[in-house]
């Protein structure tokens, strides 16, 4: 027998109750981009300004533009499900621009986490779009040495800190062998437009 999953106190189903919610709002997307975009880029444009003046009236500024990345990140994250807008096209096209934006090939990276979603936990299944996991048994076969590169990578310092500056920053900007044709024009299309901006910007 199935049993449908309730909410205490009523006899709508989760389902029934998600329902509108399934369906992308045009106008929330819409405005989630303007109150996201508009102020990164007015503080990109100010951070611009203020850094030929003096680096400490740049700094502060730094960490309400970080904010607003992982904002963008998000966004960029939902353009991959096909959750933003309905239109897979106009999803593409602003996870590209947005992609570039986070320093991260829209292709590559939605190709990795669509690979990530459909074998996240399946232990015969690891390698891509995922964070390096071992078993106790498959940690206590390795040397030493192998067990210490382990720990350091997952601590959080090195995970969220160091390794996060390594995806973004140089992972991200290579193709590897297997890549379709489609993952690697994204990367490339990624570093022209990020060489061009740093090219600009000096």
């Amino acid at each position: 027998m199935t049993i449908k999953p309730t909410i205490p106190g009523s006899e709508k189903s989760l389902l029934k109750l998600i329902t509108n919610y399934k369906i992308p709002s045009v106008s929330s997307s819409i405005w989630q981009l303007i109150n996201t975009l508009v102020p990164y880029i007015a503080l990109w444009i100010l951070m611009a300004y203020l850094i030929t003046i003096s680096w400490w009236l740049v700094l502060p500024l730094t960490i309400l533009a970080a904010g607003f990345t992982v904002r963008l990140f998000i966004i960029f994250h939902d353009c991959g499900h096909g959750a933003f807008f309905e239109s897979k096209r106009i999803n593409d096209m602003v996870g590209i621009i947005l992609g570039i934006l986070t320093f991260t090939p829209y292709h590559r990276w939605h190709h990795a986490h669509l690979i990530h979603h459909r074998t996240a936990g399946n232990l015969d299944k690891r390698g891509v779009g995922d964070v390096w996991t071992l078993t106790v048994e498959e940690y206590k076969s390795r040397t030493p040495f192998k067990r210490f590169v382990y720990r350091v990578y997952r601590n959080p310092f090195i995970m969220f800190g160091l390794g996060a500056g390594l995806v973004f920053l140089v992972t991200n900007r290579f193709t590897r062998k297997g890549f379709s044709w489609k993952e690697r024009i994204s990367v490339y299309v990624t570093n022209l437009v990020l060489q061009h901006w740093q090219q600009v910007s000096v």
